[in-house]
This record gives C-alpha cells, structure tokens and sequence, in this order.
C-alpha cells in the first residue's frame, strides 16, 4: 500500500474516487476494492518481471483503469465490458492530469475484447493483472 499511497494518495482522497465503495464489480467487490486489487497485482507482476516500468504511471493508470462511476449491474448498461473503457478515460480525463501511459493503460485494460492492442508494457501488465484479479474475485463470491 506504500507505493500506492505514494503515487495515487490524490486520486484515492477525491469524493468521485471514494464513490467507487457503492458499486458493485464482481461479486461483493466493489470497484474501488477491485482498483486496489488490480493495483497491487499490477506491482507485483512488475516487481517480477527484468523490465523497467514506470511506477508512477503503473499505479495511477491501475488505479482509473475502472472509473466508469456507475454500477454496471443496473439496466441500461448493457455491452459494459466493450463501452466501459472509454467511459473511464473521459471521466478519468475530467478529473486528473494523465500521462500518455495512463491513458494507454485505462484505454486498452479490455484487450482483446476491444481489439485495441496496448502500447506500453505497463498497459501489458494491467490487462494480465486484471484478468487474474477478476477471475479471483469471480470465483471467490462468497
């Protein structure tokens, strides 16, 4: 939680971001659990790997790769694993500074469900983390 503190204390401090603990992800996840979740998975594949990342943008763009602010459950948001992406990038673009990363990262967190093949590795690392921490909190909706 140190580094997540560090890099993303003024993301997770803002009223939209704490919005997050009402709405449901997988299970009785919320998304901000789910962010944290993914977050942590997402350093822990870097610590890992023999490459570089930039840690900053690694945390911050795990830490929006969700920040669509809506509980997807509730009708009327039907194909939300398609449209999603792109609602958390303009929300996330609304409210912080991105990096091209970031952007990168919240845009392409889906692939291959939307087809757009990630740029940068830390957008790499975001789509393998996600996919883990999903299925865990999938299968574990105890």
């Amino acid at each position: 939680m140190q580094r997540i503190s560090e890099y993303g204390h003024d993301i997770i401090s803002t009223h939209n971001y704490q919005r997050q603990k009402h709405f449901l992800q997988h299970g009785r996840v919320s998304v901000y659990e789910h962010e944290l979740n993914v977050t942590n998975m997402c350093l822990k594949i870097a610590d890992y790997l023999p490459v570089r990342v930039n840690e900053r943008a690694l945390v911050r763009g795990a830490l929006l790769h969700d920040y669509f602010l809506y509980d997807w459950h509730e009708p009327g948001h039907g194909l939300h694993g398609f449209k999603h992406p792109h609602i958390a990038l303009e929300n996330a673009s609304e409210d912080y500074c991105l990096t091209d990363i970031e952007k990168d990262m919240i845009r392409k967190h889906m692939f291959p469900l939307t087809l757009k093949l990630p740029r940068y590795r830390e957008s790499y690392i975001l789509v393998v983390a996600d996919k883990i921490v999903a299925i865990s909190e999938t299968l574990h909706r105890k």
